[in-house]
């Protein structure tokens, strides 16, 4: 979805961000860099969770928002600032959707992620000739501490290629290359990335509506 709610209607956010202070609600290097330098020009100031010893909470959510929406309000509350969470992954359709909003478990406990692709690849392998169409998904929520919640969704849709290609991004970015790109996102420089990725997608919204 591209800034409407879950019954598909447009919807404006009702509370906008002031300049100052916000927590990035993840424990992931990579996506704390990504949302850090996409907030650079709005005037934030982004601290990480784990900056602030904040504990990871349990993804006990269904969808992607509800994940996004489980972090940021804990991480405001725990803070007593705004906290803004991203939950993504990598959705492939002829896996049913798989690993989607299991996509870092499949990394297991030591975030592997050569594994995760590994495994992705070995799963499509069972069934020669399954389509390599997929797609990334990011929600976006951003959580005041009164308890507040303003949610924004992207996507980007792509094939993908094996072996995986380029050394920089994270996750599942080296073996995802966007309808009509030449490079994954594994090998492009970050300002390539930043224009078209599911993060790119919906913090733009995250842009329009609250900043």
């Amino acid at each position: 979805m591209s800034g409407q709610d879950e019954r598909g209607e447009g919807r404006q956010a009702i509370r906008k961000l002031a300049p100052g202070r916000i927590v990035i609600a993840s424990h992931n290097a990579g996506k704390v860099r990504e949302i850090a330098e996409l907030l650079g020009p709005y005037g934030i100031e982004p601290v990480s969770a784990g900056e602030l010893d904040l504990p990871e909470p349990e993804e006990t959510g269904t969808t992607f928002v509800a994940n996004a929406e489980l972090k940021a309000l804990q991480a405001a509350d725990l803070s007593g600032l705004p906290a803004l969470a991203d939950d993504s992954g990598l959705c492939v359709d002829a896996l049913g959707g798989d690993p989607g909003i299991f996509s870092a478990r499949w990394a297991g406990e030591a975030k592997d992620f050569d594994l995760a692709m590994r495994l992705v690849e070995d799963r499509l392998g069972e069934e020669p000739g399954s389509p390599r169409d997929a797609h990334f998904v990011c929600a976006l929520a951003l959580a005041w501490p009164d308890g507040h919640v303003e949610w924004f969704e992207g996507r980007v849709d792509g094939t993908l290629v094996w072996p995986p290609r380029g050394a920089n991004g994270f996750g599942y970015d080296a073996m995802f290359l966007p309808i009509d790109g030449t490079e994954t996102f594994g090998e492009m420089e970050p300002a390539a990335k930043h224009a078209v990725s599911h993060r790119a997608d919906a913090f733009r919204q995250l842009v329009d509506a609250v900043l």
